[in-house]
């Protein structure tokens, strides 16, 4: 009985670390990318298909660039993990939410241009997030593409040509 309560509690404790973690994933990013999630948090939470509230789990690649007077371009590919909060808590409030493990990832990419670290209206900020399951290599090539042109048009080097992935 003993060891059975043992185990249970070091099981209880390694949740809460590894909860934490991804906790510290998102205190751990840098502003301007937290500015990305949010945004991509804000738009999942508003769609109306979307039932669960979402937290950020981890990056899969980020990039950005500098291109003077105050202006970065920026990508970044996360995943957000559901959780078992209500849909439509806010952004700092879900950040507590614990994981649930019962449904997929959802994948997302975001390109946006900042100005004196805030997100410019022009070019629109791209915001694209798919249920892992469901993305598909067509969707994935769809999205850089559409980053590289925001770059592109905007007369700055491409965001992607730097991108470095983190795993």
């Amino acid at each position: 009985m003993k060891m059975a309560a043992g185990l249970l509690l070091l099981v209880c404790v390694g949740a809460v670390v590894h909860s934490a973690r991804a906790q510290d994933s998102y205190r751990g990013l840098p502003g301007d990318y937290k500015k990305g999630v949010d945004l991509a948090l804000e738009q999942l939470n508003t769609h109306p298909g979307v039932q669960h509230n979402f937290r950020f789990w981890r990056s899969v690649a980020k990039s950005d660039i500098e291109s003077g007077f105050g202006v970065k371009y920026f990508y970044h590919q996360f995943y957000l993990k559901p959780t078992t909060c209500d849909k439509g808590a806010t952004v700092s409030d879900s950040q507590t939410c614990p994981f649930r493990n019962d449904r997929p990832l959802i994948d997302c990419a975001v390109c946006y241009k900042t100005a004196s670290d805030q997100i410019e209206s022009s070019p629109k900020p791209y915001v694209h997030c798919m249920q892992r399951p469901r993305l598909t290599e067509g969707m994935r090539t769809a999205r850089l593409e559409h980053c590289r042109q925001m770059n592109y048009n905007s007369g700055a080097p491409t965001l992607l040509a730097v991108s470095t992935g983190t795993k």
